[in-house]
């Protein structure tokens, strides 16, 4: 009777060991409500995944070439960058990393190619995911932030060398800000007054006021600036240099590199992210296929976290608890627990996730 007693309790624990190692297993917290919108440039789509248990809800047919994406304010609508410019080759650099331009190649060889009537931003509804309209956004939109209050997008135009200001609730072209070749990253600062166009050819970097959208400062870092984030309350940006692997601290106030710091060897760094709190900072290293981590004051290496081939574009949990990246040719993206500081999963996207935005939703 009592061995009996004893086997029953036993398999009692053995029951609730297992529920307790199902529920430590689920990869969120019943209090994490978001989705990930990752745009894929290659398949012309955008795939929406449950941030409570990665899975796969749907994914939206956009148009061609959906590159950036960004959320509204109001978590309502989703803004993605869609281009009919087609695909180019990589670049050719030099022994410094410095793009190489065929002088005898005009600027508009390939308009004849490009499918104009595609370049657009598209407005994706977040309650039905499904694609509600497209705005004119100029030529070949590649990246773009939002202003503070939502009711503007600042673009780059990669092949006229200019950014657009567009209204969202006219969907009309405001301004054309002239700027230098191949405007790629687009940054609203914190206050919203102003606004930033890293240009990856040449290095430049725009400063356009938003109060009469005028050029007011202008900076280089070395080529192929790909993004911009600020710490919060400092004063202070980050740009990724991709050429040189390196990362550039910016003066915003006086609009200047204030330091300069090389990331791990074989880094090409893309995307820069602050975390919650402004503690730390990520960077998506490119071809590395890792994700540096550093402290924000010291500007120390804290971590190197291996994800997938080429990690694009980045977003980070409403909860600070998960880094996402965009890997472009492993059509996925990895899921990082930024606890344990590593990838705990893989998500199928579609062919060529470039960027990520991360809504959070009712409960």
């Amino acid at each position: 009777m009592f061995m009996r007693k004893k086997i029953a309790w036993v398999d009692c624990l053995q029951a609730l060991g297992a529920v307790f190692i199902a529920l430590s297993a689920l990869p969120a917290s019943a209090g994490q409500n978001y989705q990930i919108y990752v745009s894929n440039e290659k398949s012309g789509d955008v795939t929406v995944i449950n941030g409570s248990d990665n899975q796969v809800l749907g994914t939206v047919p956009v148009g061609k070439r959906p590159r950036g994406i960004h959320a509204a304010p109001d978590g309502k609508s989703v803004y993605v960058a869609l281009s009919g410019t087609p695909i180019a080759a990589p670049p050719q650099l030099d022994a410094r990393g410095n793009l190489v331009f065929q002088k005898s190649k005009d600027d508009d060889d390939d308009e004849v190619k490009a499918d104009k009537s595609a370049d657009a931003i598209g407005v994706l509804d977040v309650a039905t995911r499904k694609l509600t309209g497209k705005i004119s956004a100029g030529s070949d939109p590649e990246e773009f932030a939002l202003s503070k209050d939502g009711t503007r997008i600042y673009v780059s135009n990669e092949d006229v060398k200019s950014a657009s200001v567009i209204s969202i609730a006219t969907g009309k072209v405001e301004h054309i800000i002239p700027v230098n070749q191949e405007p790629e990253g687009v940054a609203t600062s914190p206050d919203g007054k102003r606004f930033y166009v890293t240009c990856e050819a040449s290095g430049d970097v725009y400063v356009i006021e938003t109060a009469g959208y005028t050029t007011i400062g202008h900076f280089k870092v070395n080529v192929r600036p790909r993004s911009m984030d600020f710490l919060p309350g400092a004063g202070i940006g980050f740009i990724p240099s991709e050429s040189t692997g390196e990362l550039n601290v910016i003066d915003t106030v006086n609009l200047k590199v204030s330091k300069v710091i090389t990331l791990p060897p074989g880094s090409r760094p893309m995307s820069v992210k602050v975390a919650q709190g402004g503690h730390k900072i990520y960077v998506s290293n490119g071809r590395a296929g890792t994700v540096s981590v550093l402290d924000s004051g010291t500007y120390e290496l804290l971590n190197t976290i291996k994800v997938g081939v080429r990690p694009w574009g980045m977003a980070v949990s409403p909860d600070g608890k998960f880094l996402y990246t965009a890997n472009g040719p492993s059509n996925d993206v990895s899921v990082i627990d930024l606890e344990a500081n590593k990838e705990i999963l893989r998500v199928k996207a579609g062919a060529s996730p470039w960027g990520i935005a991360v809504v959070p939703t009712a409960n």
